[in-house]
């Protein structure tokens, strides 16, 4: 199947809910955020389809004066996971964000989830933190970073 990644728009609310519903926990997004990050300037939106369903989402926020992006949300639904998606949509971000002139990109990460840690390392991401109790659940987050050339 074709995988095209593209910027979120407003008719993805539904999809990118129960996206949200499905990949996370906790921690999840509200539908008037998902709304207000569809149509921020300052953030970068994109989402993942393959044969026209909602497969995952990358969220990139900027900073007006800096270099630095962050990589807000990655998710991946869960019956797509194991296929490359979440590494495609991670370079996607990571084009995204170069495009916008951002020289870092930076992430957190939940400390136990060791595939998303996987995909960040093997994809040149590297831990500068832990920052304890950092998810609403108690859990300790894993803060990573990668230069964009």
């Amino acid at each position: 199947m074709v995988l095209r990644i593209a910027p979120a728009k407003p008719q993805d609310l539904d999809a990118l809910m129960a996206l949200e519903e499905a990949a996370f926990p906790g921690d999840r997004m509200s539908r008037r955020a998902l709304s207000r990050n569809i149509a921020s300037p300052s953030l970068g939106f994109l989402v993942a389809r393959e044969a026209g369903q909602l497969k995952g989402h990358a969220l990139i926020a900027f900073r007006k004066g800096s270099a630095l992006a962050r990589l807000y949300s990655l998710a991946v639904q869960p019956e797509a996971m194991g296929r490359g998606l979440g590494g495609k949509l991670l370079g996607a971000a990571e084009r995204f964000a170069r495009n916008r002139g951002a020289d870092r990109l930076r992430l957190e990460v939940r400390a136990d989830n060791q595939a998303a840690i996987r995909l960040y390392t093997r994809s040149g991401y590297v831990r500068l933190a832990q920052i304890d109790d950092y998810y609403e659940d108690g859990k300790a987050a894993l803060r990573y970073e990668k230069p964009l050339p």
